[in-house]
């Protein structure tokens, strides 16, 4: 039926169905006549008997009820197979008005409806019963588990754990009061998330799933409290990772967790439809970022990758990996400076990229604030106007820079420095209109070189102390990987001119990021103390995605969002003004004529302390 491969399980319930149809139809008639069957009307039963059930199987079949798992029936089955004993009814009707046979009951009609439906129902639900019974017995060698959440989110956990071998949830834990005592499927809400604690130990469970969402108060409140006990805090794998690890496949709960948002979501086949095939050029491709760029970008089918560095071991280790993992992909790997032009358009003449994704820059704060101010104009507004002019010149239809959520009233160099490469990038896009010029902000990248997550584990492996600027710093986050698809989506999404910044949620303070990881790596503040030492040279209390004459609106991606600016203040810079400038400041320029000079270009920036 319906092209099935009819196996013998699937043969024996069909077989149960008919035979249910079958004494539905004579229970109609029964209960008609209340609990008589009239001799007149046993032959005119018989005679319109192969009919009835011949149409209520056209029916179920039509409603595809024969398809349905007796042991994983649904509320969503259930409406399948009324929908499939209505049509079923309905040609009863039909064929028993074409046969006309005179004084037949109407009323067995509706009867017999009802009858197949509540049969049918009845034997799923029963079946399903049984088989969770089953199940319940061969429990005995799997592991307890709590489940932490609402009722809702319990519930959608344990839909998808069912049948996982290896686990069986012993209760659930929910953050409200009133769901105590209450039961669902069967398991019982033993308690709040304040006594997890203590329920673990009265049900001698030791691994509990988060069954909240990513970014919910209640799993960064679980995760800050709990994860230095000797729970085993787990959580399901992300929906993009069920193609590759099974969705009943728990992990341990891990640092992005603690992220105060969903992650994000690329639109696969748009970006397999731009990239596949092209030629891609990506500038920083040795760092933490351009590496994951170069990941991101060659999983689309890019024909070739030109990856560019200044890290000679880098660029190497990229090769080498890329190689191994895409060796259908033409890679070309040059140890390259960004501020050098003519070596750039060099490369880019040879393989004339469709899309430049520019990430090379400095970006630590502090070391960028003293000693090393002019390199970050050099690399980062230089550097970016060689880049942005190479794309022009080359012919590539987008260019796209990876600017920083420090680049928003700046009170460092480093972001005034990026804020800077915005603005070059937005006066490229009138010198160039065939070249689509977009910038992306983002915030701190968890584990790349240079923030605070390898600082802080390295401090814990060492027994600490862990080092916190101020209590009160907070940072939005995101991983890796995520800020290279945010780049890839925003090159795909932007218009000229445009700057992107993703929805990132709730920011995480720093000194709970220290917590977690402590905790994490099985140790306690006691034993890895915390320690304050003070904002460094422009670092500031919280970082801001907009400006002040800056406002957002949504795209069609549900987390980016484009910045919309106040038409007098994007004004085109005087570019080689801008050149000459920092060839005057020199290899070691005053700091106060540096940061005079920094103001000028940038008016919203103002050195912390000044």
């Amino acid at each position: 039926m319906n092209g099935l491969h009819w196996s013998r399980g699937a043969l024996f319930f069909a077989l149960a169905d008919v035979l249910m149809v079958a004494l539905a139809w004579a229970l109609a008639f029964w209960l008609r006549f209340n609990f008589e069957w009239p001799q007149e009307y046993r032959a005119m039963a018989v005679d319109t008997l192969p009919w009835a059930v011949a149409c209520m199987v056209v029916g179920l079949s039509l409603a595809r009820v024969q398809r349905q798992a007796w042991r994983y029936v649904s509320l969503a089955d259930l409406r399948q197979l009324a929908w499939g004993v209505l049509l079923g009814v309905l040609g009863t009707v039909a064929c028993v008005m074409v046969l006309r046979y005179p004084g037949f009951a109407r009323s067995v009609f509706p009867i017999f409806g009802l009858l197949v439906l509540a049969m049918l129902a009845g034997a799923r639900a029963t079946w399903r019963s049984l088989a969770e019974r089953r199940h319940a017995r061969s429990e005995s060698g799997q592991t307890a588990l709590l489940i932490v959440g609402t009722l809702e989110e319990a519930d959608q956990a344990m839909r998808t754990i069912k049948g996982t071998q290896g686990w069986h949830v012993a209760g659930i834990v929910s953050p409200r009061e009133q769901d105590v005592s209450q039961s669902l499927q069967n398991v019982s809400v033993v308690g709040t998330t304040r006594e997890l604690d203590r329920i673990a130990k009265d049900y001698n469970v030791r691994s509990v799933l988060l069954a909240s969402p990513p970014g919910s108060q209640l799993r960064r409140e679980v995760l800050l409290r709990w994860s230095g006990s000797q729970l085993n805090l787990l959580s399901m794998p992300a929906a993009e990772h069920w193609l590759s690890v099974p969705a009943t496949d728990l992990r341990r709960v891990e640092l992005e967790d603690l992220l105060g948002r969903s992650p994000v979501v690329l639109d696969a086949g748009d970006l397999a439809e731009w990239l596949s095939g092209q030629t891609v050029m990506i500038t920083g491709a040795g760092g933490s970022i351009g590496a994951e760029l170069c990941r991101q970008v060659a999983r689309f089918g890019v024909s070739h990758l030109v990856c560019a560095d200044v890290s000679e071991a880098a660029i190497y280790t990229l090769e080498q990996e890329l190689h191994m993992a895409h060796p259908e992909m033409q890679g070309h790997y040059f140890t390259a400076n960004v501020r050098e032009h003519d070596r750039i358009l060099a490369i880019a003449s040879q393989f004339r990229p469709v899309v430049i994704f520019h990430a090379a820059a400095y970006k630590h704060v502090p070391l960028m604030e003293e000693c090393n101010e002019v390199e970050a104009l050099r690399t980062n507004v230089l550097g970016t106007l060689n880049v942005a002019r190479v794309a022009g010149e080359c012919g590539a239809r987008r260019f796209v820079l990876v600017s920083t959520d420090k680049a928003v009233n700046p009170t460092s160099i480093m972001g005034a420095s990026k804020r800077l490469a915005e603005r070059v990038a937005q006066t490229m896009a009138r010198q160039y209109p065939s070249t689509e010029y977009v910038a992306v902000r983002f915030g701190n990248v968890l584990g790349s070189s240079g923030s605070v997550v390898p600082l802080f584990t390295s401090q814990i492996a060492r027994g600490g102390p862990v080092t916190v600027t101020h209590p009160e710093i907070v940072r939005y986050f995101m991983t890796i990987p995520e800020a290279a698809q945010l780049v890839v989506q925003a090159g795909r999404l932007g218009q000229s001119g445009q700057i992107y910044v993703l929805d990132m949620g709730e920011p995480v303070k720093i000194v709970e990021l220290a917590r977690l990881l402590i905790r994490l790596s099985g140790r306690t503040e006691a034993e890895v103390p915390i320690v304050f030492t003070g904002l460094r040279p422009g670092e500031k209390l919280f970082e801001e995605w907009l400006a002040n004459d800056e406002t957002t609106s949504a795209t069609s991606h549900p987390q980016l969002r484009v910045v919309r600016q106040d038409a007098g203040t994007v004004l085109a810079l005087d570019l080689p003004q801008l050149q000459q400038w920092i060839a005057r400041l020199g290899a070691a320029p005053a700091s106060g004529e540096l940061r005079d000079g920094l103001h000028a270009y940038v008016p919203e920036y103002r050195a912390r302390g000044a």
